[in-house]
């Protein structure tokens, strides 16, 4: 692009951004004879005599005028009158002289494409004072895309706050999308669980406002929180973007997320994926037989049953599959003798003298059996008993109540789970938010 072409682009900025500041100059607006004249006048109007008066200094105005003329020129060499653009700096001392300047600079920086320029001329022009109140926010907005541009992370971030407290916005830019660009900044700067803080607040204030929240709000978190290693948020974003966006894939990537990122033992492998059947997510052949495997044909005859039937249903399975068609007929042979045998461990866990190892052992049967209100009260009882698994029985306990469909029981219970457990009730706990349709 020649300097001419650059010329008129400048010569169209000098405009909107004179316009924006209701500081429009022409040559010999503050000619001497001019100026004398508006004095001359406003000392007759005793009404306008508190009006903050405009202030140049004659040196200024000698430096000023003269260049602003041949800037304005269409064939104006912009680089040729960078001296004396800098002359005019050296006298620029008040306000009014400065915010003068200051557009200079920047429509020159525009002119030669020179980005430190421009952000030289806007913080000029916002130090001057003079910027109207209306206006303040669009050029720390402007300053800030120009420091983030030159990659001057801090003082961008230091010009965006400044829109952000001022309020500013317009039809294409609201308050939350500013504090997405704040989120950005800081990621850009390697500054990551800053940045999550940041993106978690133009979360809420998209909600609070009523705005939609776009699902590549909680992609950012999620990939960001995932590549920096930076939990729980990572948990946090994966569980909350299936919560809103509830497909298969976003929920399959939450719960796997878990496994993925921990060293799970089977018991706990087994509660993970019983939240991938619960919700209606468990479609991997190899995960249909870990969960035979954990459950144990012999163990929990029913729910084995049930997986499989499940998994054969949906083609997950493969009826030719030996090993899945000997643990079927080995949990089907069970179910009957087992389910007979309910009676008589609900009596023994329910003993004044049961240990431990009983009451859970029921619990845990009728757990499977989908008798959810029974197995809520086993894990209750066994979560006081000396020897008790606290953190997995507070898990299935929490899973139980999920069953129950009692959300809020169970979000309760799973908050409590710490350890190795912990991420797999994080992931339940988010589950049961959504099941009880809320966060």
């Amino acid at each position: 692009m020649n300097t001419k072409s650059l010329r008129k682009q400048a010569s169209k900025l000098v405009l909107a951004i004179a316009l924006a500041t209701g500081t429009a100059m022409v040559a010999g607006h503050i000619a001497p004879d001019e100026a004398h004249a508006q004095r001359s006048k406003k000392k007759k109007k005793k009404d306008k005599e508190s009006e903050p008066k405009s202030e140049y200094s004659k040196e200024w105005r000698e430096a000023f005028v003269p260049l602003q003329e041949k800037f304005k020129a269409e064939d104006a060499d912009v680089s040729a009158l960078l001296g004396e653009i800098e002359a005019v700096v050296a006298l620029a001392k008040s306000g009014d002289e400065l915010l003068q300047t200051g557009q200079l600079i920047y429509n020159a920086g525009i002119g030669i494409n020179d980005l430190p320029m421009r952000l030289r001329g806007m913080e000029m022009m916002i130090g001057s004072g003079k910027v109207p109140a209306a206006a303040i926010g669009q050029y720390n907005f402007i300053s800030f895309q120009l420091a983030d541009n030159l990659k001057d992370y801090q003082k961008a971030r230091t010009y965006l706050q400044a829109a952000i407290d001022q309020g500013y916005t317009r039809q294409d830019l609201t308050a939350a999308d500013l504090q997405v660009a704040m989120a950005q900044n800081y990621f850009n700067a390697n500054e990551y669980p800053a940045g999550l803080v940041e993106l978690e607040k133009a979360i809420e204030a998209k909600i609070a406002a009523g705005e939609t929240v776009e699902e590549r709000l909680y992609d950012i978190g999620f990939s960001v929180a995932y590549r920096e290693d930076i939990q729980p948020q990572v948990y946090d974003y994966a569980i909350r973007r299936a919560q809103l966006f509830p497909d298969t894939e976003n929920w399959i990537n939450a719960i796997n997320l878990v496994r993925v990122l921990n060293d799970l033992s089977p018991e706990a492998t087994l509660d993970l994926l019983r939240l991938s059947r619960a919700a209606d997510v468990l479609t991997d052949k190899q995960e249909y037989i870990i969960y035979v495997e954990t459950a144990d044909a012999r163990a929990l005859p029913q729910e084995v049953k049930d997986v499989i039937e499940e998994g054969y249903a949906s083609g997950a399975l493969d009826r030719e599959d030996t090993y899945v068609s000997d643990q079927y007929r080995i949990a089907n042979d069970r179910v009957e003798s087992d389910r007979a045998d309910l009676p008589e461990l609900e009596n023994d866990a329910m003993a004044a003298d049961a240990g431990v190892r009983t009451v859970a052992a029921a619990a845990s049967a009728f757990l499977s059996y989908g008798q959810y209100d029974k197995a809520v009260a086993f894990y209750q009882k066994a979560l006081t008993m000396p020897g008790v698994e606290t953190d997995e029985t507070l898990t299935r306990l929490g899973i139980a109540q999920v069953g129950a469909q009692d959300y809020a029981g169970a979000q309760e219970t799973f908050a409590k789970v710490a350890g190795e457990r912990g991420p797999v009730a994080r992931v339940w706990a988010g589950y049961a938010g959504y099941e009880a349709g809320g966060m």
